[in-house]
């Protein structure tokens, strides 16, 4: 079976590879990246119809190869990715946080949602439920620390902003880059953490498996 992984990040791969190694090893990962999608968005401040036909494009390519599933990692697309539902309704197509705000729902209470790229939080939170309560929070510098290659700047930046979640019952982390810094998180402030790739892996398997 494969499962194509779309990615507007160049750090996404490594998390959602892991994840699958943990989870569930047997699927044919393929990996199609376009980072140049993330920095035309924070230029732009805006999706684009251009940026959807790209997204539609990259799609087609993975359905043509025979693709069983796709996942889209980069959490500030939404509206985009709904495009690819629309066009692929017979086949698996997740966003990346859609299976972790089901299991944050489930978890109920003050969700704690985390990113390190701004537009995260403001696409992100209307896709949950309006009964959940959400505190958004922007891990500053975390992401530049990682495009550096400095790896555990970035988990250090993301626990030091997680302190601000103490209150919550839950912490998300709203991206797949993020993922690298759950047990930083945990450490910081003892609650549980939610991340994008595993809980993502557990509904394609469900899914497809």
């Amino acid at each position: 079976m494969r499962i194509a992984l779309i990615h507007a990040l160049r750090h996404s791969p490594p998390p959602i590879e892991a994840a699958f190694a943990a989870l569930w090893p047997e699927p044919v990962l393929m990996n199609l990246l376009d980072d140049s999608l993330s920095s035309d968005l924070a230029r732009d401040g805006q999706l684009t119809e251009a940026m959807t036909a790209r997204f539609l494009t990259l799609a087609r390519y993975a359905v043509e190869t025979g693709a069983a599933g796709i996942l889209f990692t980069c959490s500030a697309f939404g509206p985009c990715i709904d495009a690819v539902k629309r066009e692929f309704p017979k086949i698996p197509v997740l966003k990346p946080n859609e299976a972790m705000i089901e299991e944050a729902v489930a978890a109920g209470g003050k969700i704690g949602l985390m990113a390190t790229f701004a537009p995260t939080l403001a696409s992100m939170p209307p896709e949950f439920p309006a009964a959940i309560t959400l505190v958004p929070k922007l891990a500053a510098g975390a992401l530049a620390a990682l495009d550096r290659g400095e790896g555990a700047e970035h988990d250090r930046l993301a626990a030091e902003a997680a302190r601000d979640l103490a209150g919550c019952d839950a912490i998300a982390l709203a991206q797949f880059s993020l993922a690298r810094a759950a047990d930083a998180v945990h450490r910081a402030t003892g609650l549980p953490v939610l991340t994008t790739p595993q809980s993502a892996v557990r509904k394609l398997r469900r899914l497809l498996a």
